[in-house]
């Protein structure tokens, strides 16, 4: 069901002047009016909001994705701002270009001028996609400015006679750009530098690309090549130029999109330049010359609270999230403030528009922390564990459940499963008992009711990416306090998990390994390339221990794609998601049995 909700009234802003100046004549008559004792709160001035410590610059975009119920990676724990928009659920189709003969780092960046671009333009898209994860030597050959300048020359051709799909391989262009642009980000001693003369030569070509009437189309073929040339504006730190770009992409919205998914992911492409612009000065002035976006957002989130509680509810929360986000600025705070309390008041903690209002929240309890009784956001994971977690059962002394909406049946089933996983772990890895001098022996088990809580509440109220199928935190280990705590969602339907908690085995095995077999922190695991026995002993263990064959493993193994010793060397890195889990599982089972 779709919901409409009465919102309140707004102050236009136009001839009439920016409401500042308004809000606070209004503030002082409320103080007159009202008696002290009850006196609502009100924000700081520009300058007066405490000033919060500086977040180091997110990479560009790597390729592109979407979200999965594969397990996430082990990962370390984040602030909930650092976290980037949220991502639709469906991926980019396969693509149909006609696969190159080969597709290696050397054949890029052993080829130069007309012969790069023309092996680039003959590559399939996920070929180049491939390009992300290039280090070293490669990354030089391929990305050095001199086989970017020549790309994003053929770029700006090609895209002048866009015509609105990919017979001009313009997708593949704007892939190798992005590549490039987060390798040199992520490992710019291995590419070298970037100039001025490169951010030319691709902005010229994001100039021809969206002043073709084609870049306009509402169809599936203008979709991909759209988003990701969308992202390109992010990627090149070119976010100020094509504000007019992200307002005509939100404006234009509405519901003829909803059938095409590539001009959904398109619209919510907006949201990555929008974000980490923040962290770019000439973005930042830029919008301050030009608010106008942030009216677009505003205006975005309150006209589309009907997605909210659906499978589009991502397009409404981050535009309201892009909106608190402009908090940070002084020069913002006096436009952004109002907008903000009017996307709180019009949404609630919980219920169908809760994704707007935690994603608004998250934002505002940071960056305006001391303002927080003003949005009333003040402790906000206390405040969202208080009201969406109001269940708490201890399987024993060591384990504890804190769950959205588990029945006591659930409960029972759920802590029966982990407790009698302790022994066949420990028969699989032979471990005689926990690491000595270590504290990992403690669990939370957080379950939310559905993947739509998880992606809503897991990311504000612990720190972690909610693009995945459930995540454990190991902690501190050295810490007396520590307390490991494993992140996971039920499934609407029986998904072979106890109580249709999705990844319970697989999650609960990863306390068990950081407890019983694997000395240290996160860090510390990971220092070494074991990430084939991290995940893959989790699949291994989740899987046999339910008595159940891990039918993609078997199929994987069919193909021969990996030598063992290949997988030996796998991290987060260097590895999808086919050779850490599958392929994981596949080298653990070798190696047990």
């Amino acid at each position: 069901m779709r919901y409409r909700f009465a919102l309140p009234g707004r102050v236009p802003r136009g001839a009439a002047g920016r409401i500042a100046g308004a809000a606070a004549v209004c503030v002082t008559l409320a103080g007159l009016l009202s008696t002290p004792a009850l006196a609502a709160p009100q924000p700081h001035t520009g300058t007066a909001t405490a000033t919060r410590t500086r977040l180091p610059v997110p990479s560009p975009a790597t390729a592109t994705t979407a979200a999965t119920e594969l397990p996430a990676p082990r990962a370390e724990r984040l602030r909930p701002v650092q976290l980037p928009p949220l991502s639709p659920v469906s991926a980019r189709p396969p693509r149909t270009a006609v696969r190159a003969a080969s597709c290696t780092p050397a054949d890029f960046g052993g080829r130069t001028g007309s012969a790069l671009v023309s092996y680039v333009k003959a590559a399939t898209p996920d070929c180049v996609n491939t390009l992300f994860s290039v280090t070293g030597t490669d990354a030089r050959d391929i990305f050095r400015q001199a086989q970017m300048l020549t790309v994003a020359n053929a770029f700006t051709a090609t895209a002048g006679q866009y015509r609105g799909d990919n017979s001009g391989s313009l997708l593949q262009l704007v892939l190798f750009l992005r590549a490039g642009y987060y390798v040199q980000f992520n490992h710019p001693g291995d590419v070298g530098p970037y100039t001025s003369r490169l951010t030319t030569a691709v902005t010229s070509g994001m100039d021809a690309f969206f002043a073709r009437p084609h870049s306009r189309d509402v169809t599936a073929a203008n979709g991909d090549i759209l988003g990701e040339t969308v992202i390109l504006t992010d990627s090149a730190d070119q976010q100020g130029r094509y504000l007019y770009v992200y307002r005509r992409l939100l404006n234009a919205y509405d519901s003829s999109y909803d059938s095409v998914d590539s001009m959904i992911r398109a619209v919510n492409d907006v949201y990555t330049p929008l974000w980490r612009g923040n962290w770019n000065p000439d973005y930042v002035r830029a919008v301050a010359a030009d608010p106008r976006v942030i009216d677009t957002l505003y205006d975005f989130a309150l006209a589309n609270t009907d997605q909210l509680g659906t499978g589009l509810a991502f397009l409404d929360s981050n535009a309201g999230m892009n909106v608190a986000r402009y908090l940070e600025h002084p020069e913002l705070r006096d436009i952004v403030q109002p907008l903000t309390k009017d996307l709180l008041d019009a949404t609630g903690i919980t219920g169908p528009t809760a994704g707007l209002w935690v994603a608004v929240a998250t934002q505002a309890a940071y960056y305006a922390a001391a303002d927080c009784a003003y949005y009333d956001v003040c402790d906000l994971p206390q405040k969202l564990d208080r009201a969406v977690l109001p269940v708490t059962h201890r399987c024993d002394a060591n384990v504890t459940v804190r769950a959205q909406a588990l029945t006591s049946a659930d409960l029972d089933a759920a802590c029966g499963s982990v407790l009698r996983q302790d022994a066949y772990f420990r028969r699989i890895v032979r471990a005689g008992g926990a690491i000595p001098g270590q504290y990992a022996g403690t669990l939370r088990l957080v379950v939310f009711a559905s993947r739509a809580d998880y992606q809503m509440y897991a990311g504000a109220m612990y720190g972690i990416s909610t693009d995945n199928g459930g995540m454990t935190l190991g902690g501190d280990p050295s810490d007396p306090a520590n307390q490991s705590m494993s992140i996971m969602y039920q499934k609407d339907t029986d998904d072979g998990f106890p109580a249709r908690i999705w990844n319970l085995n697989h999650e609960y095995t990863h306390f068990l390994d950081a407890r019983d077999d694997m000395k240290g922190d996160f860090g510390q695991q990971i220092s070494v390339p074991d990430v084939w026995w991290i995940e893959g002993l989790a699949e291994y263990v989740s899987y046999g221990y339910r008595g159940l064959a891990d039918d993609q493993a078997v199929q994987e193994a069919g193909r021969h794609t990996y030598r063992l010793s290949t997988l030996f060397e796998s991290t987060y890195d260097n590895s999808d998601t086919t050779r850490v889990y599958p392929w994981g599982y596949l080298a653990v089972r070798y190696m047990t049995e």
